[in-house]
This record gives C-alpha cells, sequence and structure tokens, in this order.
C-alpha cells in the first residue's frame, strides 16, 4: 500500500490482516481457488460437460463479482466474506451448468429448475 500510496488492488493467496496507512484501512483479498474452483467443477460434473472452456471461468468470475457488496467495495475489498462460500459455490455452480447448456456442451437433460437440481446434488455436512 505504501508504494502505490494506497491506490493498489491487493490479493494473495493466504489471508492477512487489514492494514492501516495513512489513516485508512485497507482489507487484503484472499485471491486463491476458493471462490471459484469448488463451483466450477461441482457445476461442470453435474452437467457432465463435454469440456471446460475459459468461458465457465469467466462466468464464476462474473457470478463471485456479483456478491461483493457497495459496503465491501467502500471498504476496499476485492471479495466477498468467506462466510458467504456456500452460497457463493452453489450459484457459481447453477451458473456454470446453465452456461454449459447455453454452450451445448452438458451431456444431461436440463433440469426444470437448475438452482434446485444442484442444491440437491450439494453435500450437506449435517446430521
Amino acid at each position: 500500500y505504501t508504494f502505490s500510496d494506497g491506490k493498489c488492488i491487493f490479493a494473495a493467496g493466504s489471508p492477512f490482516d487489514p492494514v492501516e496507512y495513512n489513516g485508512r484501512t485497507y482489507y487484503p483479498g484472499q485471491g486463491n481457488n476458493v471462490f471459484i474452483f469448488p463451483g466450477v467443477g461441482f457445476g461442470a460434473v453435474l452437467a457432465k460437460a463435454k469440456k471446460i472452456p475459459d468461458t465457465f471461468f469467466i462466468e464464476a468470475a462474473k457470478e463471485l463479482a456479483d456478491f461483493v457488496t457497495t459496503e465491501e467495495i467502500n471498504a476496499g475489498k476485492i471479495y466477498p466474506s468467506l462466510k458467504d462460500l456456500r452460497n457463493i459455490s452453489l450459484n457459481i455452480a447453477v451458473r456454470v451448468v446453465n452456461t454449459a447448456f447455453d454452450m451445448d456442451l452438458a451431456e444431461i437433460e436440463r433440469p426444470d429448475d437448475v438452482t434446485e437440481f444442484v442444491k440437491s446434488a450439494m453435500y450437506n455436512p449435517h446430521y
């Protein structure tokens, strides 16, 4: 933050504590695969996608961006809270399944309700 006078956008593979610089608090993003890969992989497997094109990752990134709130952006965050990870993964998987159908890559019949289809296949760790 010092080098860019607080103007950089920073993410690392591991979590970092907030940084104070010139009276402002910056929140380094955790830019690893935790947000994108679970939903992309899950959606691709559920759709039995013939291949996994770059478009799946682009659509996943768009879906992830929709979860970053105005408050988070104003606080300098570039990723949503990890507390929403399960819901983010669900929505990314739904978007990937829909993209697979739109690109004629799915090898299953399109479910009537893609969201319910994905939800029903998600592991629920409650006993």
